[in-house]
């Protein structure tokens, strides 16, 4: 199996594409079946059929929004926290937070988490419809999204989430909108999948890297940022996910090992039980959709550890470990009605994806489930973000 080298990713064994959540041996064997089992080349032809449509539309930016931030520059990000809503008592006042409910709000053209979303989603499109197809005006298409997010100076983004999250007649932005950056994750691999193109010049793609330092600084050296680290629940875990991953493709190795080697202590002790269960997130009307959100950004972490060298997956602290969290909740697989906590809608195809990269780390195996992970043709580096 090729090995992710620290900052290189897995650009040795990839044909110089710096990738760090996308294997080259999972792409190679899809693509390699593509000409022979139906089902992936049914899921190519819808991929293309989305990338198509990506090329056809005009890049999201966070220009485009309707509202100005309070900075009065366009080029700062600007999100509506999820779970938010006006108080019926009090219209004109602040708002008022009912978890679980989502304020369909957060998607409008007044903000930019749709547009982010967007974004993501087609680079990601994109970037996969070049890599099976070989053809290279998915590539450009990818580029010119990535371009125009993040290089721009027309319409890139700054390098900060001040105004993420924001509650009206509460805070302009809060801690919990460096959540919103998680998205970036799938934009990384994008922009390595298409290297062999030249779509992005090396000149861009030093910029990209620059681009992400300059979010690292603001994610260690901010309040919202220093705030969302200190987080004991799965925001603390995807900040930890963030700065990680970030590091390693701003080629800041130090800073991804810092994270890494705090993971134990701050992490898995702090935030797992004995039981394998992570308490804060059984507090929510979801808990087990965050109990599984929560892993997810754990595994991610453990992930860019494997490229330091340092196994996370088998590391145990005060008798906490991810196995045992991972144990916790595949417990449970076919068994929604014996949850004894809170849950809206069972997430059964979250913990299903989420058992596929259990088995990549302690299986084959070892954790049964119904889709076939290795071959998933579209599956997503990172989840849309559910604050």
């Amino acid at each position: 199996m090729p090995a992710c080298d620290t900052s290189e990713g897995y650009s040795a064994s990839f044909a110089g594409r710096r990738t760090f959540t996308l294997r080259p041996a999972d792409l190679d064997a899809i693509k390699a079946a593509l000409p022979n089992d139906p089902a992936i080349g049914g899921a190519y032809r819808k991929l293309i059929a989305e990338a198509d449509k990506a090329l056809a539309a005009e890049p999201a930016s966070v220009v485009d929004k309707r509202s100005i931030p309070v900075s009065g520059d366009r080029h700062d990000y600007v999100s509506l926290a999820r779970y938010w809503w006006p108080d019926p008592a009090n219209p004109n006042g602040a708002y008022v937070r009912r978890d679980g409910n989502t304020n369909p709000d957060i998607e409008s053209d007044r903000f930019d988490r749709a547009a982010l979303a967007r974004m993501v989603r087609d680079a990601d499109t994109l970037a996969l419809a070049y890599y099976y197809s070989d053809d290279r005006k998915y590539a450009a298409g990818a580029a010119r999204v990535i371009r125009t997010w993040f290089l721009d100076p027309a319409t890139r983004m700054n390098p900060n989430m001040n105004f993420a999250q924001a509650v009206p007649g509460v805070s302009n932005g809060r801690a919990e909108g460096v959540l919103d950056g998680a998205g970036f994750i799938a934009a990384i691999d994008a922009a390595g999948l298409i290297a062999p193109s030249g779509a992005l010049t090396p000149t861009e793609m030093t910029a990209l890297e620059g681009w992400f330092s300059r979010y690292i600084d603001w994610m260690l050296k901010s309040p919202n940022g220093r705030a969302e680290g200190k987080a004991s629940n799965n925001h603390g875990l995807w900040y930890d996910a963030q700065v990680a991953r970030f590091a390693l493709f701003a080629r800041r190795p130090d800073v991804a090992r810092r994270i890494v080697a705090a993971f134990p202590g701050q992490r898995l002790a702090r935030q797992v039980d004995p039981s394998g269960a992570l308490p804060k997130e059984l507090t929510r009307t979801r808990s087990f959709h965050y109990s599984l959100y929560a892993l997810d950004a754990a595994y991610t972490v453990a992930d860019s550890a494997t490229c330091l060298g340092i196994d996370l997956y088998r590391a145990e602290e005060r008798s906490r470990s991810l196995r045992k969290a991972t144990d916790y909740v595949a417990a449970y697989r076919g068994r929604s009605a014996d949850w004894p906590h809170r849950e809206q809608v069972w997430p059964a195809a979250m913990l299903d994806r989420l058992l596929v990269r259990a088995d990549d780390a302690w299986g084959p195996g070892v954790y049964p489930r119904s889709i076939e992970g290795q071959l998933l043709l579209r599956h997503r580096i990172a989840p849309k973000p559910p604050q």
